[in-house]
């Protein structure tokens, strides 16, 4: 009986392993999933909202901005990977890959606590209508994407 529960546990502890190794040479995905914007707002809604909110809401698109731009020559939109466009997954550009992606945590971690020191002195009306307008990029991102792969 001992003998199948370390047997067992071996061959557990090998496909786990096995599993994970493997997951390192998935083609990575050029952006990331977590930008997507799950919901565009009107003024009318936006007017009601706090102002702690439309704070949340402004970051929220600047990282949903600057997580997207510097990649729109490939994508504007989460899914597709190096190997969709033909980039090979090899280790060097997956590692230029990671390291693209860590730069721009690294800004954006710096910018967002400027922005949240410095955005609560906003008026109200600005930071909607910046919303708005980062909003009406990101649509504009997507229907582009939409044109040019139709």
């Amino acid at each position: 009986m001992k003998m199948k529960i370390i047997l067992f546990s071996f061959s557990f502890l090998f496909m786990v392993g096995t599993s994970f190794a493997q997951k390192k040479n998935v083609p990575k995905s050029i952006i990331s999933e977590k930008v997507a914007i799950r919901k565009y707002h009107d003024k009318d809604e936006l007017d009601l909202m706090q102002k702690g909110q439309l704070l949340v809401l402004y970051i929220e698109r600047i990282e949903s901005l600057i997580k997207t731009l510097p990649y729109i020559a490939f994508a504007t939109k989460p899914g597709p990977t190096m190997s969709t466009f033909g980039i090979p997954n090899s280790k060097e550009n997956r590692k230029v890959l990671d390291e693209a992606f860590e730069a721009t945590d690294a800004f954006l971690e710096t910018n967002i606590e400027y922005q949240r020191k410095m955005l609560p002195y906003s008026d109200k009306s600005n930071l909607i209508e910046a919303i708005l307008f980062y909003e009406e990029t990101m649509k504009s991102l997507h229907e582009y994407s939409d044109l040019i792969n139709n």
